[in-house]
């Protein structure tokens, strides 16, 4: 199997339940030959610079990642800047292709990434449409506060999981908002929403508004994440994909690109 033909497997299997096309699409490939033979495969959130040397020191071929390699949304590369041009010859050595998998299991019928954040924390419940764009409003079916699901992340290695608002808060609904979605502050503000979960968002805006909430009574609290840790999850539930698929065709692992920022100690 080559790359091509995997992706193109990828982008059917997205589509299977409910059929969809994008206009433009990010999901492709970035560096490397789409003809290229798979024997290993490595799934990730970002294509960090230590991330590809390990990957070419395991012998994979292809990387499959969430997030842009060259620090722009469509992978517009910046000219005439060192880190890029480092970071692009780097590439160019391992012969390795990297393949960009955002849009299509977002478009999924039932969003990769929030499944497999949810199959990871233990969530089931009702999913409803809270209006928003990329951003659904969880119904749990078990009792749940704020300080256990944080206390779930941390558990899956958010080492710099930060909460706002009130912890103990019971979560009768919980806002799915995993990466950086438009509705965020909607759903911070509603009062059907006793708690947001984001990747990354406005502190000044968000936290304290949600810090006020909770000192002032409100049953309201944000969870902020972190980019990676608000959508590895996701990822890791497409390495289980494969690895179940394609065992026979090559070997899959998910590698951890681990947390941007670190914390000072």
């Amino acid at each position: 199997m080559t790359v091509n033909e995997l992706m193109n497997e990828l982008f059917a299997w997205c589509k299977e339940e409910k059929p969809f096309e994008l206009e433009r699409t990010c999901d492709t490939l970035k560096c490397g030959s789409g003809d290229t033979e798979l024997k290993k495969v490595v799934v990730t959130m970002h294509a960090t610079a230590k991330l590809i040397k390990e990957a070419h020191e395991w012998g994979a071929q292809l990387i499959i990642v969430h997030e842009p390699t060259f620090y722009d949304h469509w992978e517009d590369k910046l000219e005439n800047d060192p880190v890029t041009e480092a970071k692009t010859a780097l590439l160019e050595k391992t012969g390795m292709a990297v393949w960009r998998f955002h849009d299509h299991p977002h478009k999924k019928a039932v969003d990769m990434i929030r499944e497999g954040n949810c199959r990871a924390l233990g969530l089931t419940g009702k999913i409803v449409d809270a209006g928003y764009y990329a951003n659904v409003t969880l119904i749990p079916d078990q009792t749940v506060t704020v300080r256990q699901i944080a206390e779930r992340f941390r558990d899956l290695g958010g080492d710099n999981v930060r909460v706002c608002g009130n912890q103990d808060a019971v979560c009768k609904r919980i806002a799915l908002a995993f990466g950086t979605p438009g509705g965020v502050w909607e759903s911070l503000r509603s009062p059907d929403v006793d708690l947001v979960l984001v990747g990354e968002t406005c502190e000044w805006m968000l936290g304290e508004y949600a810090r006020d909430a909770g000192d002032l009574g409100f049953n309201k609290a944000l969870i902020i994440l972190g980019h990676i840790v608000s959508e590895r999850e996701g990822m890791k539930y497409l390495a289980e994909i494969l690895q179940e698929r394609y065992a026979c065709q090559f070997e899959t692992k998910y590698m951890e690109c681990g947390e941007v920022y670190k914390t000072c100690r």
